[in-house]
Formats: structure tokens, C-alpha cells, sequence
């Protein structure tokens, strides 16, 4: 399972960060793969730390982001920043991904 976690990571992790451009896409595969490794692990760590096991895999089955999933990614969140596990759980997860998406479209309008 971890390694197909890691490919799309790593492959959000090139979309997002290069807009689109295909030549930054390429140069951002390395640091991408680099932070792929660590946060599969951490996802399927705090999955199973979390007693959320079923609740994802529901989740990911439907091909949807839901309220167990964002715990999860939550607390990797919070782990990866060197916080404690739960520092992000009051935070609007969906809010600030949609603020990140809305600031970087007039960036990458050429």
C-alpha cells in the first residue's frame, strides 16, 4: 500500500507545486519524493494510531475526503511539524486548502 501512497503524493506534491509548468513539474519529482516517503508513513501510522483504520479506507474506497481522513491528515500534519499530534485539529483543513488554491491560480495566470 505504501508505495502506491508515495506515487501519488509524489505526483500531487509535482502538480501543485509546479501549476502546471511541465519543466518545473519535472525538476520538483526529486523533493517531492523526498517528502513522500516520510508522509506515507505518517499517514498509515496515525490511520492506525487513531482507531480511523475503517473510516479511511470507507473513505478512500468512495473516492472522497472525509471527516477520518482529515483527522488523519490532521495529526500528520502536526507530527511532520514537529507539534504535538493533535495542534491542527481545530484548524478548517478544507478552508485552507481552498484559500492555497484560490491564491495560487492568479500566479500561475500567465
Amino acid at each position: 500500500m505504501r508505495p502506491q501512497l508515495e506515487a501519488r503524493i509524489t505526483s500531487a506534491c509535482q502538480q501543485w507545486a509546479s501549476g502546471g509548468e511541465p519543466a518545473l513539474e519535472e525538476r520538483m519529482a526529486p523533493p517531492c519524493r523526498a517528502l513522500a516517503g516520510p508522509t506515507s508513513r505518517c499517514l498509515i501510522e496515525e490511520t492506525e494510531r487513531s482507531g480511523r483504520s475503517l473510516g479511511v479506507i470507507s473513505e478512500l474506497l468512495a473516492g472522497r475526503f472525509g471527516d477520518d481522513s482529515e483527522v488523519v491528515v490532521k495529526r500528520c500534519a502536526g507530527r511532520l511539524l514537529g507539534l504535538p499530534a493533535e495542534s491542527f485539529m481545530d484548524v478548517p483543513i478544507r478552508e485552507l486548502a481552498k484559500r492555497f488554491k484560490a491564491a495560487a491560480a492568479p500566479a500561475l495566470t500567465p
